[in-house]
């Protein structure tokens, strides 16, 4: 019978294996000879240095050579260009199906790693580049460690995706800057959307010792590392509180944890009960309880619903399908934006940062169109303030905002976006008085969350040029866009909003011109069956107790209040008058529009009084289960509706816009496996999504 590492590796077989090459190189002052080994996959910085079971044997065997040797004063470990390390590869890691062999995976990184840091000889771990999770721990067991101040990323996101960080980060990186600062790292970023920090920011935490430049950072780091083993240099790092502070920093982070996810996802409560336990830990018992950990996840569906989570950020949103060769697509040089509202303004400093092409935007009158062009400034202005921008750049960006009180400013334009009110004469009218002054050629392009885009583009000349554009709000921060295909829209209009989505840096999913698209048709159904429950008499707070289990960035009510209770309704409205069967249009929503309403929650997160008296209804209230078992298979059965009707092209379509334009959680891995894993697809549609398992592509 084969080993477990054995068999780990036959199922890692098309490993990207990293390898670990050694070189000599003398340390300046008379310091001696180092071993400079370099992470590198043999391929460019498109494709990571990952570690497998290869990798991670191939790394342990340079660190024995190295350590076996007498004539060495140090050993450091860095990486291509670009690229230090990425963590683990984890193609192989869904074959798995043996915990044994999980746990054997453990062991090998903790095996391996713990060369460096129990070694005799000095070892420097030099930053170079993009650094995550077990490359973050590949440094963190070194004795040493310098970071590039060019560094783009370095994360530990491993509970972002189902699993802790089991190479050691749960035990040495409290150890070295306090539990506080680690659960930073470790929880708080993997869960705000997998946030990542730089260069600069790792060594003022604490965890590097030094920061070089880029240019000459490897040559930089061996001239400090000469003078670290010489004694030139003592590395003093501050005395880690491992009382009372300890103590409190976990359970802040539990608190938090279980107002955000409560109890949900089982990975982030392990991580956080791995630095909890770390406080009294030696070392062995630390790794050896990451080891337990990582087994237990690996063999989670959690897991398994996080990969595919990633795979569809990763592959699926880099390759949309539907999308036109996007060598028909137009260039964009200059961008017009109709209405100089919040929406607009937000629009017009996404286009000016991500194209850094000229934007022009228009008003009704001079006081509204001072405002929005205000806005953008005032935004740049802040971004400056952050240190996110130079003043030089800055500048540049004020000068590629401009407003016009005339849509002949739009003659030069290549891309023109509506974002006017949600009215369908109002958008035709618009379209119509741009296309007087374009170029046949420009694309013009809507911002409707609901309205059909066919019908806007009816009465133009060209109705081909049109093309829905749909962002989600806030702008920056969500990255979803539904780009939506008119039934006159031509492939070259189709490519270009492509090639400018790509631009932007955005999600896309090609959606068909149907009712409210993807995002909004799920959201306000999944919304409306929570206020029929408010309707026949559950109390409001009861309601939107009841999905707390799935671990949603928000409730359904305070979702209501930032989309905008207005704003819902016409939602609502179009919906039901596409499908009348289906969704209904709340009368206690209805009443809160007409009272002028536009929170639902006061201050201190209580539901307001005045919008509480309007929730009054029915006798008959049900319970939390009960509401969030009605949802899932109203959603259940609509999905199916959208697949047979074609409005994406696959169910992992559906998943990738709700994962990235409604913050549908990551470690649920998409509506439809959830749906799947939970019996719910077959039984409220006979079949499940996905027969075979979840695929991305």
């Amino acid at each position: 019978m084969s080993s477990p590492i054995t068999a780990a590796r036959e199922l890692f077989g098309d490993e990207v294996v990293t390898r670990a090459i050694s070189r000599d190189v003398e340390l300046p002052y008379g310091a001696g000879t180092a071993v400079l080994i370099t992470l590198d996959n043999g391929h460019d910085h498109t494709k990571p240095n990952t570690f497998g079971p290869s990798g991670l044997l191939a790394l342990g065997e340079a660190i024995d050579a190295a350590t076996a040797r007498d004539d060495i004063a140090a050993i450091a470990i860095t990486g291509k260009p670009f690229i230090f390390a990425v963590g683990a590869d984890l193609n192989g890691v869904p074959r798995i199906e043996d915990r044994d062999q999980a746990l054997a995976i453990g062991r090998l990184g903790h095996d391996v790693f713990r060369k460096l840091g129990e070694s005799d000889i000095p070892t420097f771990a030099l930053v170079n580049g993009a650094a995550m999770g077990g490359g973050v721990e590949l440094a963190l067991h070194c004795r040493y460690r310098t970071v590039s101040t060019g560094v783009p990323a370095f994360a530990l996101p491993e509970a972002f995706l189902g699993l802790v960080p089991g190479w050691g980060g749960t035990y040495l990186l409290p150890h070295l800057i306090g539990a506080e600062q680690a659960l930073k790292l470790i929880i708080d970023n993997p869960l705000a959307q997998n946030r990542m920090i730089k260069g600069p920011k790792v060594r003022e935490m604490g965890i590097a010792d030094a920061s070089f430049e880029p240019a000459d950072f490897v040559e930089e780091s061996l001239r400090w590392a000469a003078k670290v083993v010489k004694g030139d240099i003592e590395v003093r790092r501050p005395e880690v509180d491992r009382g009372d502070a300890w103590d409190r920093a976990v359970d802040t982070a539990r608190f938090v944890l279980e107002g955000k996810l409560h109890g949900a996802a089982p990975a982030p409560v392990r991580a956080l009960d791995l630095v909890a336990a770390a406080k009294n830990r030696t070392r062995d018992e630390g790794f050896a309880a990451e080891d337990e950990a990582l087994a237990d996840l690996i063999m989670s569906d959690e897991l398994k619903a996080g990969l595919y989570a990633f795979d569809l950020n990763q592959k699926r949103a880099k390759r949309p399908a539907g999308a036109p060769d996007k060598s028909l697509a137009r260039k964009v040089t200059k961008v017009g934006v109709v209405g100089a509202g919040l929406m607009a303004g937000q629009l017009a400093l996404l286009f000016a940062r991500r194209l850094n092409v000229p934007v022009v935007m228009t008003d009704l009158d001079a006081e509204r169109l001072d405002k929005g062009v205000g806005y953008v400034h005032g935004e740049i202005d802040t971004l400056l303030a952050k240190g996110r921008v130079t003043p030089d750049k800055a500048n540049r960006l004020k000068g590629l905002v401009t407003g016009s009180l005339t849509k002949e400013a739009f003659a030069d334009a290549d891309f023109v976006i509506e974002a006017v009110f949600e009215e369908m004469k109002i958008k035709q009218q618009v379209f119509a008085e741009v296309e007087a002054y374009v170029s046949a050629e420009a694309v013009l392009a809507t911002n409707t969350s609901s309205l059909s885009v066919s019908e806007m583009a009816g009465g133009l000349k060209h109705p081909e040029r049109v093309v829905g554009f749909h962002f989600f709000n806030p702008v920056a921060v969500l990255p979803l866009l539904e780009i939506i295909r008119g039934e006159q829209t031509d492939d070259a209009a189709l490519a270009t909003a492509f090639a400018v989505s790509k631009g932007l840096k955005k999600t896309s999913v090609l959606v068909k011109d149907a009712p409210a698209f993807v995002v909004n048709r799920l959201l306000t159904l999944f919304m409306g069956e929570v206020l029929a429950a408010v309707e026949e008499g559950t109390e409001p707070e009861t309601a939107d107790r009841a999905v707390a289990p799935l671990g949603l960035p928000m409730p359904p009510l305070l979702l209501l209040q930032l989309v905008g209770p207005a704003v819902a309704l016409h939602v609502s409205e179009t919906l039901h008058a596409a499908f009348p069967d289906r969704f209904a249009v709340s009368e206690q929503h209805r009443k809160l529009v007409e009272a002028g309403k536009t929170a639902i929650y006061g201050p201190d997160f209580t539901i307001d009084p005045e919008v509480k008296a309007l929730f009054t209804g029915g006798d008959r209230p049900s319970e939390e289960a009960a509401i969030l078992d009605r949802a899932l298979r109203a959603l259940a059965r609509e999905i199916r509706l959208m697949l047979d009707e074609g409005v994406v092209a696959e169910a992992a379509d559906i998943d990738l816009c709700l994962i990235t334009g409604a913050g549908w959680p990551f470690h649920l891995g998409g509506i439809t496996p959830y749906l799947d894993r939970t019996g719910i697809a077959e039984q409220v549609n006979g079949s499940r999504f996905h027969p075979n398992g979840p695929k991305a592509v």
